[in-house]
């Protein structure tokens, strides 16, 4: 669907479509948020006159019909002409956007841990807890993360489990990698 309206409101049971005789296309799809979205095909691209026009009498129609609170998203053409941006150098993309995370999860190097070759980032069976992890600490040096209790299991398909483990443990904010709360909760 090139172009479009869209109305989302609040999970509507029993969702019916909007009149038909205004309306002929529409779709109706639920949304992770508890909304329900009615989504109708435009002809043609609006500008952002017609757009703000459309959406004007859309709004009074849905108040009309008893609906009030909703929101309208109508494509425009500025959805279609987003401009790129180069920067030529880091120092110009961190003034606009600051520091992005980056996953070093991804990235498995091997390093040298008391004289022997290990893997980066790749947690494994732990020898004095349950699982052990090696990675860098910010100093550089190669360090051994245990976490886990050996002696429990990991139930995290219990979703009452999972959520008070992952609040517990503040894992919304897991801190360091070279920390064993970091690893605990990225396993739950």
């Amino acid at each position: 669907m090139e172009h479009f309206v869209r109305v989302i409101m609040e999970k509507q049971e029993n969702a019916q479509p909007l009149d038909e005789s205004i309306f002929a296309k529409q779709n109706i799809y639920e949304t992770g948020q508890e909304t329900t979205v009615y989504e109708m095909a435009l002809p043609r691209l609006l500008d952002e006159d017609e757009a703000d026009e459309y959406a004007q009498r859309l709004a009074d129609f849905m108040f009309e019909q008893g609906y009030e609170d909703f929101d309208i998203e109508i494509s425009t053409d500025d959805d279609l002409a987003e401009d790129e941006i180069t920067y030529e150098n880091d120092d110009e993309f961190f003034e606009d956007y600051g520091v992005m995370w980056f996953n070093e999860d991804d990235l498995v190097d091997e390093a040298e841990y008391q004289g022997r070759k290990v893997k980066l980032g790749k947690p494994m069976q732990g020898d004095t807890k349950k699982f052990k992890v090696y990675v860098k600490n910010p100093k550089g040096n190669v360090v051994k993360v245990n976490f886990g209790d050996p002696n429990s299991r990991i139930k995290k398909s219990n979703p009452a489990r999972r959520r008070s483990f992952r609040a517990r443990h503040n894992c919304d904010n897991p801190g360091p990698r070279h920390k064993a709360r970091y690893w605990s909760c990225r396993k739950w």
